[in-house]
Formats: structure tokens, sequence, C-alpha cells
């Protein structure tokens, strides 16, 4: 097979992948040298571009090896292509990107540069103000030498399944292009308040604050102790990248650079580091969808392997109980945030690997088996509206009324979140799942008041946050190829997972 001209071929994953490597920060150097003689007085000749790194697949078959693949390999014969970035940070995962397609496809990965460029902001870390001391005119002749975010390169067409190549254009790899992914992890530090770095495989997301303190209370008791058998867990990071090391495990160069921030970002997260990085992240989204959907999707480019909603909810049956807890196994969508990207008629399925591992959670936490945890924990299709005041609504003698609705759906319970952090984790190829805490029941006068959601947090987010780690780290014990089910694969996948 021929290689296309400006292009290398490799056979093997390594090698790929320090090509990849020595492109981007080729592309990095330029522009930074370039950017700081300007700054020093040398006005360029012409415009400095610098282009991200690609990766080329040219296959003459669709088949694969092993049907019960969902990801790894190509459906059609033709010419497939991804444009790469940060391959510091997604080192591990391009290497195993690029083991699959060799081991499954039998023909070598081409390596060489695109034509897509570099967006300046793009090549400095997030708190790099390197345009801060500009006046308006230079900072206007700075977009004229060097190019800027381009949100014509950044659309979700390939995760949504609406994008159509042109004639002859290479069919994508991955469903994110390079700057689509740059401008997410920028996004996560301005959101988060940490840099992308620290996020980790296994994400739990909560609407609350009391699960924070929570977290934190659990993380700072176990950098206190020193490590035992599979506790592997190495640090705890905080808002403004503050790392806490674990004792036993010294400090790390960039450690002490961090620094709590002015103010609360908007959806602050916190990390608790693995080497591997498959540790556990905690999101505190607040309340709604679109918060919901604004952190899902950035922190998908991250390719986590599971993310799961912890979060109270309105129990819609008077045989529940406030505390009792609900595993979702269907979504009603009344939050309408993604109805642009995935139509409301698209299923939601339930995961059951996802499903399993949260049962197994709460059996283990609750000590309880069998018809006794029924008692506790009810599986059920969960509603998820964008109107936090839907017992306002009219009831009764409407033809559509929310009391209707949700009894035609057969729903258990009530949020704003839960269907949005599944739908995004359908559309964006992340496993997903909800394990929700009854703190109020409306339909039946148990509405919530100050004095019994002070009791209710008390009495169970302890319990509740112990349950969505442990299930994430039984999550973390399975094969990640079969936890990346072949449910959230469409007919024309890309390649990467």
């Amino acid at each position: 097979m021929d290689t296309t001209p400006g292009f290398a071929s490799h056979a093997d994953a390594d090698s790929a992948l320090a090509h990849v490597q020595a492109i981007y920060r080729g592309s990095i150097d330029l522009l930074h040298h370039a950017l700081r003689r300007w700054l020093a007085g040398d006005e360029p000749a012409a415009p400095v571009r610098a282009c991200y790194p690609r990766v080329r697949l040219r296959s003459a078959s669709g088949a694969h090896a092993d049907s019960r693949l969902a990801y790894g390999f190509v459906s059609r014969p033709g010419v497939f292509e991804a444009t790469l970035t940060r391959p510091d940070l997604f080192a591990d995962y391009y290497r195993e990107q690029f083991a699959l397609l060799l081991r499954n496809q039998g023909v070598p990965l081409e390596v060489g540069v695109s034509d897509t460029p570099i967006a300046l902001p793009f090549s400095f870390a997030d708190d790099d103000q390197f345009d801060g001391g500009l006046d308006g005119a230079r900072r206007a002749r700075l977009r004229q030498l060097f190019d800027v975010p381009d949100l014509s390169c950044m659309d979700d067409g390939i995760a949504n399944g609406t994008f159509e190549p042109q004639p002859g254009q290479p069919r994508p790899l991955a469903l994110f292009t390079a700057p689509r992914v740059d401008y997410s992890l920028h996004r996560l530090r301005h959101y988060s308040g940490c840099a992308a770095e620290h996020f980790q495989n296994f994400v739990l997301f909560t609407n609350y604050g009391f699960y924070i303190d929570e977290f934190l209370r659990h993380a700072r008791a176990l950098m206190a102790t020193p490590q035992s058998g599979d506790d592997d867990y190495v640090a705890l990071v905080e808002p403004g990248n503050v790392v806490t090391r674990r004792v036993g495990c010294g400090a790390e160069p960039g450690d002490a650079a961090g620094a709590p921030p002015p103010r609360q970002p908007q959806m602050p997260a916190y990390h608790l580091l693995r080497r591997d990085r498959g540790g556990i992240t905690l999101v505190n989204i607040g309340v709604g969808p679109a918060n919901a959907k604004t952190i899902t999707d950035h922190v998908a480019v991250l390719r986590p392997h599971a993310w799961l909603m912890l979060g109270h909810c309105a129990g819609l049956r008077n045989t529940q109980q406030l505390g009792d807890y609900v595993l979702a196994h269907g979504y009603v969508r009344e939050d309408h945030v993604l109805d642009e990207d995935l139509p409301p008629w698209v299923p939601i399925p339930p995961l059951a690997e996802v499903q399993v591992a949260i049962q197994q959670a709460v059996a283990e936490i609750t000590q309880l088996q069998g018809y006794e945890l029924k008692r506790v924990m009810r599986t059920g299709t969960v509603a998820s509206t964008d109107n936090r005041n839907w017992e306002l609504l009219p009831f009764h003698g409407a033809l559509s009324t929310p009391e209707r609705r949700f009894s035609q759906s057969r729903a258990i319970a009530l949020d704003m979140e839960s269907a949005t952090i599944a739908a995004n984790g359908f559309r964006l190829r992340v496993p997903y799942g909800t394990l929700l805490c009854v703190s109020d029941k409306p339909l039946h006068g148990e509405i919530k008041l100050p004095g019994m959601a002070d009791r209710f947090y008390r009495e169970r987010v302890e319990q509740h946050l112990r349950i969505g780690i442990r299930a994430l780290e039984i999550l973390r014990g399975q094969r990640m190829e079969e936890l990346h089910s072949r449910k959230l694969r469409s007919f024309d996948e890309v390649a990467f997972q």
C-alpha cells in the first residue's frame, strides 16, 4: 500500500504515537516562537500558521475478526482520518486506539500534518494570559497574524450522526475533531476550576453541595492513611488545582502551583487520583438540565469509562419513603435541552453492566439482599423536567397534566438532570447510570421543607455517596471493552472508543 505524500507509515502503536507527539510539539513550538518574536517587536512577513497532527487509515475491507467488538475497527472500506491534540494528555488513549486498529484492520496507520490550524489560544495552558497586556490595536493585529478558534470545526455532527463527508473526503475515525477537544479542555477549566489533567475515568455528577462535603471528608480521611492492598488512590485535587498527596506519596512537580480560587466555580470538580487515571471525579453540576448538558458535553472529550448521576428526586409513588433509592432503567425526557442533538423519540436503554454494578453496590453498603433490598430501592422510569416548579402546573381535568403523563409513563421519580446525563452519555458513547434518593413526595403532600430536608440529608447523603463510589470501583474492575457496550454504537460508527 502506498503512503500518502507527507505521511509516514507505522505498523506499531508506539511509533505512531511518537510521530504524533513530535508533530504536535513542533507546531506548538512554532507558534510560541513566532509569538515571542512578535511581542518583542519582530513583525512576521506573513500570518503564522501551525496545524494539528492527524492519523489516517486506509482499508480495503470493513471486515473485522470479532463481531463482539464495540470499537477499534472501521465498518466499511475507505479512507478514515482524525485530527489529534494534546498527545501528552491523551497518550495512553491514543496508543490503545492505534493498537486496536493495527490489530483489527491489519493495515498500517499513516501519520502526518493536517490542514486544520491550531488556534493560538488553544496552544497555551488555561492560566497563560499571553494577550492580557495588549491594547486594542495590538490585539486586533494578533488576530490577523495567528489563527483564532473557528466554531465551524467544532460542531457535534459526527457524534450526532448527521455528518456526511463530501465526495473524496475521508470519513472520521473519532467522535471529536482536535479543535472540538481543545475547546472542551479549556471549558472544563472554566466551569470546574480544575485542569483537565486531573479528571479521572470514572465520574460522579451530583446536584447538591452536601455530596461534596461528604466526598471531601471521605477523601481527606483516605489521604491521611497509607496505601494498602488494592486501595491505590494517591491524591485529592480540589478547585484551583489544589493537591493533597496521600501519606507516603511525595510531592510531584506542579503541586505547589495550585491555589484556592477567589470564588467558587460554577460546577466545581473534585478528584480522587489514581496513577492510571482510574480514580473518581465528583462534579457538583447544580440544578437543571442546561448545566447537566454543558458539563457532560465537555467531560465526554476525555473519553471516560463511565459516569453516574447521584442526586435527589421527587418520589411519585405513595409506597415510597423519604430516603428510598431509585435505580433508573428508563427515562422520560421532558428536559428538552438535547432535543436538537438527540430527538426525544430516541430510547435511552439501561446498560446491564452499570445497572448490575449499582445494584451490587447498594446491596453491599446497605447490607440488604433479595426481597429486603426492594424495601429501600426501586427500579423504574425516571422523568426529568426543565420546569423546577412543575408542581404549580394545573392538575386534574386537563387532557395532559404532569400527573397523567407521569402515570402513563410508569415513572417512579422526577428530577431535572438524570435524563440529560444519561441521554448525553448515550449520544457521546459514555456508559451511564442513575441512582437517586427520594427527598420529597409532592404528589402525596410531602413537600421539601427545611426541617425535613435537614434530617434527610443527615441520614442519607453519606450512604448514597458511598454507594456511588463503590459502584464505580466495581465498574473499574470490569473489562473496559465490555463496559463500552455495542448498544452505544451506531450503524456507521467511528473506530475510536
